[in-house]
């Protein structure tokens, strides 16, 4: 038996260069493999999906943002790496959650941003 699984359009754009030569690679856990050690994506994944998480009595949780207010941010970062939050928060006014959830207030999202 064997689990497959087909990856959307969006996803293609994680793998497209990993062939490039653009990432390092590593031993997998029992060296029997080299594996990437980040993967080569042309978009922001990790803010665009969100990750909520627990590792060594840290937890993380970021929101998922919609996928054109990042890359409008990440550009504006990239043009002025003096960028304030406020500034920032004109491109990326907040999370994009899937589930229609409402955020009432912008006092929150400043103080997570």
């Amino acid at each position: 038996r064997y689990t497959e699984a087909r990856m959307s359009k969006i996803a293609m754009e994680i793998l497209r260069d990993i062939t490039k030569d653009t990432i390092d690679y590593q031993d997998n856990y029992d060296g029997s493999e080299r594996e990437p050690v980040v993967m080569p994506s042309r978009f922001p994944n990790l803010l665009v999906n969100g990750a909520a998480g627990i590792a060594v009595g840290m937890a993380t949780n970021i929101p998922p943002h919609q996928l054109g207010e990042i890359i409008d941010g990440v550009l504006a970062v990239s043009e002025n790496k003096d960028i304030t939050i406020q500034e920032l928060m004109e491109f990326i006014p907040g999370p994009d959650f899937p589930t229609a959830g409402q955020i009432l207030g912008r006092s929150g999202i400043r103080k997570a941003y």
